[in-house]
């Protein structure tokens, strides 16, 4: 008996070796030896787990530490194996638990505090990640992998420049990390500095050359500088580099869609389906709607899923699908409700969370151009499809007045996308200084702090598009103004479906349903497209507004009518 343990004993530090030297096969063999002589040799357990955990084969890893655990629950290397595995599984709560149990037994095990901090991100809590991540640097300074977490965890705070500063410091520690130069990328993105983000994501793949999430963000900052024929050729490395990478078949989509290639990017655009998370993917034993099926007689489940104004925009594609012949059933979200029951064509709605009992076939609301083969000439743009409540127009007039030519403003979107979405409120003021301009304040949630600041905008108050339902009062103010001003935002879609004009400020390259080098939209015909010529450039889109502006007010409500 004592010989065969002192046997095992030489063979594990022949595997411990083996593992120390990279030699994770000799180490496998070693320990695979060892537990077929004696099942429950501790050591071995924890190395072989380890080992399966680093292949990916998460279920026979987790048998294996377990067993090492109902020998000795109180060792921190084993517990630790125990936790990766639980995030590897996508376990976070249990993964968090476990990482709390061994920090009792070693408070300052760096790596422990730096993988919990992890989980506390996939569990949607960045500020407590970040404290997580102290607690590593503070345990140990000189840890790049803590350091580049912090970045990603205050990127989730929106805390991009800090998130900078730790991606550097990071880089100076372990310069040839691709996925930290991929994270200090995707914070430049952000930061609107294109060029430093483009120069980031070359580091990474000097040391990664098929880095396929490095290749598709060069490919999204090449198509937001504007060198879209590089961009698609940076997505279609990315594709050959992992073809099932959905991140890089949605993004070529939306480059091709920018262009106004529907044929092509309207399949691509579907990939967002398997994004992580997923948009608008939704399974049901009824089969999908792909525009071949008749319809006739059926009835079709559409559904939204992504912002307020794409649902707006897409709600013009339920007309085609009356036209066919089907009962049409559309969920959206809630806040909308009350705003599409004056849609028309009117189309049975429920609420976001609703489904029908008894369907045919689905399809989510933005799938609906492939289906029905709609190219950038085809669009269906039947403006005014939404109407404004009368009773509110009527209130609105009361309370605007009759002066002045009235522009309503908005100035931020939604947090979201790739760079932020917001124009300098102080840009608005040069136009206020023109003779009979009265300009409004529209803009609710962000940016609506800066409401009561100049004096030159009349607010219409804390009750405005106050109550559950979104836009019922914005639709009725838009009906007594004269002109819309306002960025991408779901403002815009709302005064193009209510048939209003409206000017929209737009970056140089913006999203893609706004397309390239146009001043016109397909979408909605009573809107105006006011574009940067560079990058940045708000001032040179404001001087072009003024310029127009400068013109007759009744000169003026004629060309933004137009």
């Amino acid at each position: 008996m004592q010989q065969d343990m002192t046997r095992l004993a030489l063979l594990y530090r022949h595997a411990f070796d083996c593992h120390r030297r990279g030699d994770l096969a000799g180490a496998e063999s070693l320990c695979l030896q060892i537990l077929a002589a004696r099942s429950d040799y501790f050591e071995a357990l924890n190395m072989l787990g380890a080992l399966r955990l680093r292949q990916g084969r998460h279920s026979e890893a987790l048998a294996l530490i377990e067993a090492a655990l109902r020998i000795d629950r109180r060792c921190v290397p084993v517990i630790l194996n125990y936790a990766d595995i639980l995030s590897a599984l996508g376990r976070w709560d249990e993964a968090l638990q476990s990482y709390d149990r061994l920090l009792v037994l070693a408070p300052d095990n760096a790596q422990a505090l730096n993988h919990r901090g992890i989980a506390l991100r996939r569990l949607g809590r960045p500020a407590d990640a970040v404290r997580s991540f102290d607690r590593a640097l503070r345990a140990q300074p000189d840890f790049p992998a803590a350091l580049s977490n912090r970045g990603a965890a205050l990127h989730d705070l929106d805390r991009f420049e800090d998130a900078l500063m730790n991606y550097d410091a990071a880089l100076k520690r372990d310069p040839r990390n691709a996925g930290t130069w991929n994270n200090r990328g995707l914070a430049l993105l952000k930061l609107a500095r294109l060029g430093e983000a483009l120069d980031s994501f070359d580091a990474g793949l000097a040391s990664q050359p098929r880095h396929a999430e490095l290749l598709a963000n060069r490919g999204v900052t090449l198509r937001e500088i504007g060198r879209h024929d590089e961009a698609l050729a940076s997505l279609d490395q990315a594709i050959a580099a992992d073809p099932v990478y959905a991140n890089a078949h949605w993004n070529k989509g939306v480059t091709l869609l920018l262009r106004g290639d529907f044929a092509q990017g309207l399949p691509l655009y579907e990939w967002r389906k398997r994004l992580s998370p997923p948009v608008e993917a939704r399974n049901y034993p009824q089969p999908l709607w792909a525009g071949k099926e008749d319809i006739g007689g059926k009835t079709l489940f559409l559904y939204a899923g992504q912002g307020l104004g794409d649902t707006i925009q897409f709600y013009r594609f339920a007309a085609p699908l009356l036209a066919r012949g089907a009962r049409v059933i559309l969920s959206v979200q809630d806040r909308l409700l009350r705003l599409l029951e004056n849609a028309s064509p009117k189309v049975e709605l429920v609420e976001s969370k609703t489904v029908p009992a008894d369907f045919d076939y689905h399809i989510p609301l933005m799938s609906l151009p492939l289906a029905l083969s709609v190219t950038i000439g085809t669009i269906p743009a039947p403006v005014p499809y939404l109407e404004a409540e009368p009773e509110r127009v009527a209130h609105w007039a009361a309370r605007i007045g009759k002066g002045g030519f009235k522009i309503g403003i908005s100035w931020q979107g939604a947090r979201g996308g790739i760079t932020s979405r917001a124009t300098p409120l102080a840009g608005f003021e040069e136009l206020s200084r023109l003779a009979d301009v009265r300009l409004i304040g529209l803009q609710k949630g962000l940016g609506s702090e800066h409401l009561s600041s100049p004096p030159w905008l009349e607010s219409l108050g804390k009750d405005f598009d106050n109550g559950p339902d979104a836009f019922l009062d914005s639709a009725a103010v838009m009906a007594n103004l004269d002109l819309v001003i306002t960025l991408d935002s779901a403002l815009a879609h709302l005064a193009g479906a209510l048939g209003r004009p409206a000017w929209i400020a737009l970056r140089r390259v913006p999203d893609w349903r706004w397309f390239l080098n146009r001043d016109d939209s397909p979408w909605y015909p009573s809107v105006t497209l006011f574009r940067q010529e560079t990058d940045g450039d708000w001032a040179g889109v404001f001087a072009q507004m003024r310029a127009r502006l400068l013109r007759s007010p009744s000169r003026a409500r004629r060309e933004a009518a137009l």
